[in-house]
Protein backbone atom coordinates (compact mmCIF):
# COMPACT_ATOMS: atom_id res chain seq x y z
CA UNK A 1 0.00 0.00 0.00
CA UNK A 2 1.46 3.12 -0.47
CA UNK A 3 2.08 5.71 1.64
CA UNK A 4 -1.12 8.77 3.02
CA UNK A 5 1.00 10.32 5.52
CA UNK A 6 4.83 10.50 5.72
CA UNK A 7 6.77 12.84 7.93
CA UNK A 8 11.11 13.07 8.24
CA UNK A 9 12.66 14.73 11.12
CA UNK A 10 9.23 16.93 11.73
CA UNK A 11 10.01 19.72 14.56
CA UNK A 12 8.25 22.12 16.53
CA UNK A 13 8.79 25.07 19.60
CA UNK A 14 6.50 26.38 21.70
CA UNK A 15 6.72 29.35 23.54
CA UNK A 16 7.92 29.70 26.99
CA UNK A 17 7.58 32.06 30.16
CA UNK A 18 11.37 31.73 29.72
CA UNK A 19 11.56 31.06 25.90
CA UNK A 20 11.16 28.24 23.84
CA UNK A 21 10.55 24.69 24.67
CA UNK A 22 10.72 21.56 21.68
CA UNK A 23 7.55 19.98 21.56
CA UNK A 24 7.97 17.42 19.16
CA UNK A 25 11.78 16.72 18.53
CA UNK A 26 12.44 15.09 15.44
CA UNK A 27 9.32 12.82 14.71
CA UNK A 28 9.46 10.24 11.76
CA UNK A 29 6.38 8.45 10.87
CA UNK A 30 4.23 6.56 7.77
CA UNK A 31 1.16 5.31 7.05
CA UNK A 32 -0.15 4.02 4.63
CA UNK A 33 -3.91 3.93 3.19
CA UNK A 34 -6.73 2.48 5.09
CA UNK A 35 -4.75 1.98 8.12
CA UNK A 36 -5.60 2.92 11.53
CA UNK A 37 -2.77 4.67 13.06
CA UNK A 38 -2.59 5.21 16.87
CA UNK A 39 -0.13 8.02 18.25
CA UNK A 40 0.01 6.99 22.14
CA UNK A 41 1.49 8.96 24.99
CA UNK A 42 0.83 10.68 28.04
CA UNK A 43 -0.75 14.21 27.90
CA UNK A 44 1.75 16.93 27.10
CA UNK A 45 4.08 14.59 25.20
CA UNK A 46 3.33 16.23 21.88
CA UNK A 47 0.80 14.27 20.26
CA UNK A 48 -1.85 17.36 19.71
CA UNK A 49 1.19 19.37 18.36
CA UNK A 50 1.92 16.90 15.83
CA UNK A 51 -1.76 16.52 14.81
CA UNK A 52 -2.04 20.06 14.07
CA UNK A 53 1.19 20.30 11.68
CA UNK A 54 0.12 17.97 10.06
CA UNK A 55 -3.49 19.45 9.88
CA UNK A 56 -2.09 22.59 8.70
CA UNK A 57 -2.95 24.59 11.56
CA UNK A 58 0.42 25.09 13.17
CA UNK A 59 3.31 26.11 11.10
CA UNK A 60 6.44 23.04 10.58
CA UNK A 61 9.56 24.76 12.45
CA UNK A 62 11.78 22.10 10.59
CA UNK A 63 11.30 18.56 8.56
CA UNK A 64 9.00 17.54 6.19
CA UNK A 65 5.32 16.67 6.21
CA UNK A 66 3.62 14.89 2.75
CA UNK A 67 -0.74 14.23 3.37
CA UNK A 68 -2.88 12.38 0.95
CA UNK A 69 0.29 13.56 -1.40
CA UNK A 70 0.85 17.10 -0.82
CA UNK A 71 3.51 18.98 1.00
CA UNK A 72 2.22 20.36 4.55
CA UNK A 73 4.50 23.61 4.15
CA UNK A 74 4.06 23.82 0.96
CA UNK A 75 0.78 22.86 -0.37
CA UNK A 76 -1.80 23.60 2.37
CA UNK A 77 -4.28 24.51 0.78
CA UNK A 78 -4.54 21.01 -1.39
CA UNK A 79 -3.78 19.37 2.16
CA UNK A 80 -7.19 20.38 3.52
CA UNK A 81 -8.71 19.46 0.77
CA UNK A 82 -7.80 15.78 1.64
CA UNK A 83 -8.27 15.64 4.97
CA UNK A 84 -10.48 15.59 7.96
CA UNK A 85 -10.57 16.83 11.61
CA UNK A 86 -11.54 16.35 14.80
CA UNK A 87 -9.93 17.99 17.71
CA UNK A 88 -10.53 17.48 21.19
CA UNK A 89 -12.95 19.88 21.74
CA UNK A 90 -15.20 18.69 18.51
CA UNK A 91 -16.51 21.75 16.55
CA UNK A 92 -20.08 21.08 15.78
CA UNK A 93 -22.69 24.57 16.20
CA UNK A 94 -25.10 22.98 19.09
CA UNK A 95 -27.76 26.07 18.40
CA UNK A 96 -28.61 24.30 15.00
CA UNK A 97 -29.50 20.68 14.24
CA UNK A 98 -27.18 17.89 13.18
CA UNK A 99 -28.45 17.96 9.92
CA UNK A 100 -28.30 21.66 9.66
CA UNK A 101 -24.29 21.74 10.53
CA UNK A 102 -23.97 19.12 8.30
CA UNK A 103 -25.19 20.94 4.98
CA UNK A 104 -23.40 24.08 6.45
CA UNK A 105 -20.03 21.82 6.56
CA UNK A 106 -20.85 20.48 3.05
CA UNK A 107 -21.32 24.18 1.79
CA UNK A 108 -18.01 25.03 3.40
CA UNK A 109 -16.22 22.88 1.58
CA UNK A 110 -17.92 23.90 -2.19
CA UNK A 111 -20.05 20.95 -2.39
CA UNK A 112 -23.16 21.05 -4.34
CA UNK A 113 -26.53 20.74 -2.33
CA UNK A 114 -27.37 17.90 -3.88
CA UNK A 115 -24.23 15.88 -2.97
CA UNK A 116 -24.25 17.20 0.76
CA UNK A 117 -27.48 16.18 1.22
CA UNK A 118 -26.33 12.32 -0.22
CA UNK A 119 -23.24 12.35 1.71
CA UNK A 120 -24.75 13.72 4.71
CA UNK A 121 -27.35 10.95 4.63
CA UNK A 122 -24.88 8.29 4.43
CA UNK A 123 -23.07 9.43 7.54
CA UNK A 124 -26.14 9.76 9.21
CA UNK A 125 -26.56 6.02 9.07
CA UNK A 126 -22.78 5.30 9.15
CA UNK A 127 -22.69 6.90 12.12
CA UNK A 128 -26.34 5.70 14.09
CA UNK A 129 -27.63 9.22 13.70
CA UNK A 130 -30.56 8.94 12.78
CA UNK A 131 -32.92 9.42 16.15
CA UNK A 132 -30.90 12.78 16.79
CA UNK A 133 -30.36 14.14 14.01
CA UNK A 134 -33.23 16.62 13.16
CA UNK A 135 -32.84 17.83 17.10
CA UNK A 136 -30.38 21.05 18.11
CA UNK A 137 -27.11 19.60 19.09
CA UNK A 138 -27.21 21.24 22.35
CA UNK A 139 -29.83 18.36 23.05
CA UNK A 140 -27.07 15.86 22.07
CA UNK A 141 -25.55 12.79 24.36
CA UNK A 142 -21.51 13.50 24.44
CA UNK A 143 -21.72 9.91 22.63
CA UNK A 144 -24.25 11.25 19.92
CA UNK A 145 -22.25 14.68 19.46
CA UNK A 146 -18.96 13.05 19.31
CA UNK A 147 -20.42 10.76 16.16
CA UNK A 148 -21.79 13.86 14.42
CA UNK A 149 -18.07 15.24 15.05
CA UNK A 150 -16.88 12.93 13.48
CA UNK A 151 -19.39 13.10 10.59
CA UNK A 152 -18.26 16.27 10.03
CA UNK A 153 -15.35 15.77 9.27
CA UNK A 154 -16.25 13.15 6.79
CA UNK A 155 -18.59 14.90 4.96
CA UNK A 156 -16.00 15.83 2.08
CA UNK A 157 -15.40 12.23 1.99
CA UNK A 158 -11.25 12.71 2.87
CA UNK A 159 -8.37 10.38 2.07
CA UNK A 160 -7.08 11.01 5.75
CA UNK A 161 -8.91 11.46 8.93
CA UNK A 162 -7.42 13.03 11.54
CA UNK A 163 -9.05 12.15 15.61
CA UNK A 164 -7.62 13.57 18.32
CA UNK A 165 -8.82 12.00 21.71
CA UNK A 166 -11.87 10.94 19.88
CA UNK A 167 -12.81 9.46 22.94
CA UNK A 168 -12.16 11.42 26.04
CA UNK A 169 -15.04 11.81 28.48
CA UNK A 170 -17.19 9.17 26.71
CA UNK A 171 -18.68 6.27 29.27
CA UNK A 172 -17.44 3.18 28.20
CA UNK A 173 -20.55 2.10 26.14
CA UNK A 174 -20.27 5.09 23.77
CA UNK A 175 -16.53 4.58 23.60
CA UNK A 176 -16.93 1.19 22.53
CA UNK A 177 -19.81 1.74 20.01
CA UNK A 178 -17.47 4.46 18.43
CA UNK A 179 -14.74 1.99 18.09
CA UNK A 180 -17.17 -0.12 15.89
CA UNK A 181 -18.12 3.05 13.87
CA UNK A 182 -14.27 4.09 13.32
CA UNK A 183 -13.58 0.71 12.01
CA UNK A 184 -16.76 0.64 9.75
CA UNK A 185 -14.62 4.06 8.47
CA UNK A 186 -11.69 1.86 7.51
CA UNK A 187 -13.55 -0.17 5.47
CA UNK A 188 -15.28 2.62 3.36
CA UNK A 189 -11.22 3.09 2.51
CA UNK A 190 -10.01 6.06 4.83
CA UNK A 191 -6.75 5.97 6.58
CA UNK A 192 -7.40 6.88 10.32
CA UNK A 193 -4.52 9.05 12.69
CA UNK A 194 -5.58 8.37 16.00
CA UNK A 195 -3.69 10.13 18.92
CA UNK A 196 -4.95 8.49 22.41
CA UNK A 197 -3.59 8.32 26.04
CA UNK A 198 -5.97 5.46 26.36
CA UNK A 199 -4.23 1.79 25.81
CA UNK A 200 -7.44 -0.54 25.31
CA UNK A 201 -8.22 1.82 22.49
CA UNK A 202 -5.38 1.78 20.59
CA UNK A 203 -4.44 -1.99 21.43
CA UNK A 204 -7.99 -2.73 19.69
CA UNK A 205 -8.18 -0.02 16.97
CA UNK A 206 -4.01 0.41 15.99
CA UNK A 207 -2.98 -1.25 12.72
CA UNK A 208 0.02 -0.05 14.06
CA UNK A 209 1.08 2.59 16.57
CA UNK A 210 4.14 4.93 17.38
CA UNK A 211 4.34 5.14 21.15
CA UNK A 212 5.53 9.32 21.88
CA UNK A 213 7.06 10.30 24.63
CA UNK A 214 8.59 13.85 25.30
CA UNK A 215 8.32 14.93 21.88
CA UNK A 216 9.84 12.31 20.88
CA UNK A 217 9.04 8.42 19.20
CA UNK A 218 10.27 5.63 21.50
CA UNK A 219 8.57 3.03 19.63
CA UNK A 220 7.30 1.95 16.83
CA UNK A 221 5.23 -1.46 15.45
CA UNK A 222 1.70 -3.29 15.37
CA UNK A 223 0.48 -3.83 19.03
CA UNK A 224 1.35 -7.60 18.98
CA UNK A 225 4.79 -6.95 17.64
CA UNK A 226 5.62 -4.14 20.52
CA UNK A 227 3.91 -6.76 23.19
CA UNK A 228 6.27 -9.48 21.94
CA UNK A 229 9.07 -7.98 22.93
CA UNK A 230 8.20 -8.32 26.63
CA UNK A 231 9.34 -11.49 26.92
CA UNK A 232 7.39 -13.85 29.22
CA UNK A 233 4.73 -13.01 31.98
CA UNK A 234 3.96 -9.83 34.28
CA UNK A 235 4.10 -10.26 37.80
CA UNK A 236 3.18 -7.50 39.65
CA UNK A 237 3.98 -7.48 43.38
CA UNK A 238 2.92 -4.99 46.51
CA UNK A 239 4.62 -4.26 49.51
CA UNK A 240 5.08 -1.99 52.03
CA UNK A 241 7.03 1.13 50.47
CA UNK A 242 9.92 0.52 53.46
CA UNK A 243 10.38 -2.72 52.24
CA UNK A 244 10.43 -2.35 48.65
CA UNK A 245 14.19 -1.87 48.15
CA UNK A 246 15.13 -4.63 50.04
CA UNK A 247 12.60 -6.91 47.77
CA UNK A 248 13.51 -5.40 44.65
CA UNK A 249 17.15 -6.68 45.73
CA UNK A 250 15.92 -9.50 46.52
CA UNK A 251 13.72 -10.09 43.17
CA UNK A 252 16.62 -9.03 40.95
CA UNK A 253 19.09 -11.78 42.27
CA UNK A 254 17.11 -14.45 40.54
CA UNK A 255 17.61 -16.11 37.34
CA UNK A 256 14.35 -15.96 36.26
CA UNK A 257 13.84 -12.50 36.30
CA UNK A 258 14.61 -10.72 33.09
CA UNK A 259 13.59 -7.24 33.48
CA UNK A 260 12.74 -5.81 37.46
CA UNK A 261 11.24 -1.80 37.71
CA UNK A 262 9.20 -0.43 40.53
CA UNK A 263 7.48 2.51 41.34
CA UNK A 264 6.16 3.50 45.37
CA UNK A 265 3.84 0.49 45.84
CA UNK A 266 5.00 -2.10 43.67
CA UNK A 267 7.39 -4.15 41.98
CA UNK A 268 7.01 -5.36 38.13
CA UNK A 269 8.90 -8.78 36.96
CA UNK A 270 9.21 -9.65 33.60
CA UNK A 271 9.55 -13.65 34.05
CA UNK A 272 9.29 -16.45 32.03
CA UNK A 273 6.41 -19.06 32.97
CA UNK A 274 5.05 -16.62 35.79
CA UNK A 275 2.54 -19.02 37.13
CA UNK A 276 5.56 -21.42 38.56
CA UNK A 277 7.59 -18.78 39.42
CA UNK A 278 5.32 -16.60 41.02
CA UNK A 279 4.66 -19.20 44.53
CA UNK A 280 8.78 -19.49 44.87
CA UNK A 281 9.14 -15.95 44.69
CA UNK A 282 6.91 -15.04 47.67
CA UNK A 283 8.30 -17.89 49.55
CA UNK A 284 11.33 -15.90 49.13
CA UNK A 285 9.94 -12.84 50.44
CA UNK A 286 8.37 -14.52 53.21
CA UNK A 287 11.40 -15.99 54.54
CA UNK A 288 12.65 -12.08 54.46
CA UNK A 289 10.03 -11.29 56.37
CA UNK A 290 8.93 -8.87 53.64
CA UNK A 291 4.48 -8.86 53.60
CA UNK A 292 3.02 -8.94 50.08
CA UNK A 293 0.30 -7.15 50.27
CA UNK A 294 -0.78 -7.98 46.47
CA UNK A 295 0.41 -10.13 43.95
CA UNK A 296 -0.80 -10.39 40.31
CA UNK A 297 0.42 -11.90 37.07
CA UNK A 298 -0.69 -10.71 33.38
CA UNK A 299 0.51 -10.87 30.08
CA UNK A 300 2.49 -7.94 28.78
CA UNK A 301 0.51 -4.85 27.53
CA UNK A 302 1.17 -1.93 25.66
CA UNK A 303 1.79 -0.03 29.45
CA UNK A 304 4.48 -2.86 29.61
CA UNK A 305 6.22 -1.85 26.40
CA UNK A 306 5.91 1.75 27.76
CA UNK A 307 7.87 1.07 30.85
CA UNK A 308 10.02 -0.44 28.83
CA UNK A 309 10.62 2.38 26.52
CA UNK A 310 10.63 5.64 28.90
CA UNK A 311 11.19 3.45 32.61
CA UNK A 312 7.51 4.84 33.78
CA UNK A 313 4.20 3.57 32.92
CA UNK A 314 1.45 5.23 30.93
CA UNK A 315 -0.62 5.23 32.84
CA UNK A 316 1.32 7.34 36.03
Amino acid sequence: MHSVVTTQNLRKRLPTKKGFYEAVRGIDIEISAQEIFGFLGPNGAGKTTTIRMLTTLLPIDDGEAWVAGFNVKTQARKVRTKIGYVSQQGGTDRTVTGREDLMLQGGLYGMTRAATTKAANELIELFSLGECIDRLVGSYSGGQRRRLDIALGMIHKPKVMFLDEPTTGLDPQNRANLWEQLRALKKEGVAIFLTSHYLDEVDYLADHLAIIDQGQIVAVGSPSELKRQISGDIITIGAPPEDLEQAMHILQQQNSVKEVSRDNQHIRLAIEHGATALPQLLRLLDKAKITVTTSAISTPTLDDVFLKKTGYALRE
